[in-house]
């Protein structure tokens, strides 16, 4: 697959680089330069992504960080038992347990949440650091909603992060999962409680909590060129009043 010649295999993180030097200098030049691409679009074109990180892998299985690689783009595709494999390879041939909650959480995307919260329990979780830890509790809880346990997973969420004030990169996530929960057990008002607090940390847009309180508002936003098109018919605004579906 073409790579853009502005690619140099530079951009990667540098305990990447320091992997592939076990690698011929050519060979790591042209796995970094696929590593790369796979950062850049696993976001937009997941498919994409899964494609270099192929190509990745076929030239350099061996090394820890392309099987980490793989196995993300193969979990952005939803490939799951595929990112799972990569996972496993990854964390025998590092020892770390820092993909331990993704792992769980492909367990899920297996259809087997029992598993998942299995291994919310098991010793490795302990190792995580803080972020790790959340993503678990974060993954057990989807675990309960995916065995119709909803108030053991409103429960699961319940922790000293949740209650903290203190803002971190994991925090709009952890309370946008409270609020939804909440919702889905009919909590509507602490629900919506949670959603405003979920916003308040979400400082780059990793949830759709300011979407998920206008929908609780009964408001629905109008795409600008549907407006113009119908707009002077009904003399609606850029929002209209509906019946809240929660």
């Amino acid at each position: 697959m073409p790579i853009p010649e502005d690619v140099t295999g530079d951009e990667i993180d540098k305990d990447v680089r320091q992997e592939l030097m076990s690698l011929p200098k050519t060979l790591a030049e042209d796995v970094s330069r696929n590593l790369v691409m796979v950062a850049r679009l696993i976001d937009e074109d997941p498919e994409q992504a899964y494609a270099y990180s192929r190509i990745a892998l076929r030239l350099a299985s061996r090394v820890a960080a392309v099987r980490e690689a793989a196995g993300f783009a193969a979990y952005a595709t939803q490939k799951y038992s595929e990112a799972l494999a990569e996972f496993r390879a990854a964390k025998r041939m590092t020892g770390s347990v820092e993909l331990w909650p993704v792992m769980a959480d492909c367990e899920r995307g297996l259809g087997r949440p029992e598993r998942a919260l299995a291994m919310a329990g098991e010793p490795e979780v302990q190792k995580l650091d803080k972020a790790g830890q959340v993503e678990m509790r974060l993954v057990a809880a989807g675990a309960r909603r995916d065995m119709g346990q909803l108030d053991a997973a409103i429960v699961t969420l319940q922790s000293s992060e949740l209650a903290s004030n203190a803002v971190h990169p994991w925090t709009a996530r952890l309370r946008y999962a409270y609020a939804d929960a909440l919702l889905a057990a009919g909590r509507e008002d602490e629900a919506r409680e949670w959603f405003g607090k979920a916003l308040e940390a979400d400082k780059d847009g990793s949830t759709d909590a300011s979407d998920r309180l206008a929908e609780m508002d009964g408001v629905e936003f109008v795409d600008a060129l549907d407006e113009d098109e119908d707009g002077d018919e009904n003399g609606e605004d850029g929002a209209k009043g509906r019946t809240s579906e929660a």
